[in-house]
């Protein structure tokens, strides 16, 4: 791999890079700050721009780089403090599509590059989804470099008028918490004992309780597994708008299925089960699909976004809104125990392709040299 250089492009002071992230979900908040440790490692400055909480929950002062407050606004002042801290760096990256039209405003009027990473795309309907259109119009036609973490998205910012638009996927993030590896079978255990699951089949969701989750088909489809023997336990992690809506619904039509709200013990939950199930509308590069994949637990998921991109042959693929098809294949791979450790099989195979910290860092610097030296800054 050829060094990239880590200094400005007048060789007079280290490249100083500001990453400007808005509320930040848990992906593009844990890519910023890997990726922030790594050009830090590097000898690159690099000061984040975020709401206080994220510095508190992902700690990127702790990289070694600088932290701004910036609110999760684009009103005036926000805009303003955000102007601010780029002034005098080498380079902008921001990450997700409100951020960005915030580094848009606050750009304005300078020649400095601009990159724009899309971690995922927003969701909306009606009229809201018009404006979401036009918000990224703006931004990849601003951006000097757009990297979409998928192929799909790339396509989308060509699509809206970037003018270079790259693939540049993010590593897994990893989980904050690891099950015991020296008992798996005394977790598992564990955790199915507290979930009231003994004796039958446990599936896992995983994901905030919103309409483009598709959990109102997951719902449809276990009317099917209802008729099987034992019952499969459907158990969903996440909060949201949609959790009354739902819970009428397990009640009133006696589902079994348990909304256990937000948890932090994801991979323990997925070390406890048997399937795990993706039902969205789309999703770029799912952190369930790729814990599920590490964690060797067999995958149903809607094909969708980057979904098919990210797993290759290592999971069953359905289309998104068909419950039929969804319940099909979930009493499938629960009637066939081969398929399942074959996918098992699979999934390592696949997870074992996808880019370390190291590629991605390096990558990522690649693109800052050849922006920095490629046009001039003030």
């Amino acid at each position: 791999m050829t060094p990239v250089s880590s200094h400005s492009p007048h060789g007079q002071s280290p490249l100083r890079t500001v990453q400007v992230l808005g509320g930040g979900n848990a992906v593009s908040s844990a890519h910023v700050r890997s990726l922030a440790a790594g050009l830090v490692a590097r000898g690159v400055r690099v000061t984040v721009c975020a709401p206080a909480e994220a510095d508190h929950t992902y700690g990127f002062t702790g990289t070694g780089a600088d932290h701004v407050h910036v609110p999760r606004s684009s009103d005036p002042a926000s805009v303003a403090a955000l102007r601010a801290a780029c002034t005098g760096a080498d380079l902008v990256h921001a990450h997700g599509l409100h951020a960005s039209f915030r580094t848009v405003l606050a750009l304005g009027g300078r020649r400095t590059p601009l990159v724009v990473t899309w971690h995922d795309r927003a969701h909306a309907d009606g009229p809201r989804a018009h404006f979401l259109r036009v918000l990224e119009r703006r931004v990849v036609r601003a951006a000097t470099v757009v990297l979409g973490t998928t192929s799909a998205l790339v396509d989308r910012a060509r699509r809206a008028g970037a003018r270079d638009a790259r693939l540049a996927a993010v590593p897994w993030p990893g989980t904050r918490t690891s099950p015991d590896p020296d008992d798996p079978d005394r977790l598992r255990s564990k955790v199915r004992a507290e979930l009231g699951v003994m004796g039958r089949p446990l599936l896992v969701a995983v994901g905030s309780l919103e309409r483009h989750r598709g959990y109102t088909t997951l719902l449809d489809a276990t009317h099917a597994w209802s008729r099987l023997d034992p019952v499969p336990l459907v158990v969903i992690a996440g909060e949201g708008p949609l959790r009354g809506e739902l819970q009428r619904r397990i009640e009133d039509e006696e589902l079994p299925v348990r909304l256990v709200g937000r948890r932090d013990d994801v991979t323990e939950l997925l070390a406890a089960a048997d399937l795990a199930l993706l039902t969205s509308r789309w999703e770029a590069r799912s952190p369930l699909a790729q814990e599920a994949l590490h964690a060797r637990v067999p995958l149903v998921a809607t094909r969708v976004g980057g979904v098919p991109e990210l797993v290759g042959d290592a999971a069953e693929l359905v289309p998104y809104g068909n419950a039929r098809a969804l319940a099909d294949a979930v009493t499938r791979l629960l009637d066939d125990p081969g398929r399942r450790e074959l996918l098992r099989e699979r999934g390592a195979r696949q997870a074992a392709t996808w880019p370390t910290e190291d590629e991605t860092v390096a990558q990522i610097l690649s693109v800052y040299d050849e922006l920095t030296q490629a046009r001039p800054l003030i």
